[in-house]
């Protein structure tokens, strides 16, 4: 009796998820093949951005960045909070002066504007995809 009674509000819960995400607007599909990414020059030698959602110096957005083989940052931060995934490559991210080998598929998070730095690894360029929470820009 009680596997039936979970089953029935497990099913309510279901249903009211549904409901809830149908009624604030029945989504919406953005694709992009990587043929169709539009790399644009970002100020700095070498790093390039492709925009997949938003503007990047206006607000929220969702990019790709691309370090060449060799780059050290400067130590700097973001005013935007930002999460990013690795894509390709190998980079060392210092942060907090502590190293972090990272290589595709991983993922950090900098909020509150903290400093790091990055320097790619290997002969490949460091290719990144990232969600930032308000415009992006570099601080030295």
């Amino acid at each position: 009796m009680q596997l039936n009674r979970f089953r029935t509000v497990l099913f309510g819960v279901i249903l009211l998820i549904s409901a809830t995400l149908f009624a604030l607007g029945g989504g919406k599909a953005v694709v992009i093949s990587s043929s169709e990414l539009k790399w644009k020059e970002t100020g700095v030698p070498g790093v390039v951005a492709a925009t997949v959602t938003g503007d990047m110096k206006k607000g929220p957005c969702r990019f790709f960045l691309k370090y060449p083989v060799g780059l050290v940052t400067p130590p700097h931060y973001h005013t935007a909070d930002h999460h990013v995934t690795m894509i390709s490559g190998h980079i060392t991210l210092t942060v907090g002066g502590k190293d972090h080998k990272l290589g595709p598929g991983s993922y950090f998070s900098l909020t509150d504007k903290m400093p790091h730095v990055a320097k790619v690894e290997g002969d490949q360029p460091a290719v990144f995809y990232i969600e930032a929470d308000g415009p992006w820009d570099v601080k030295l």
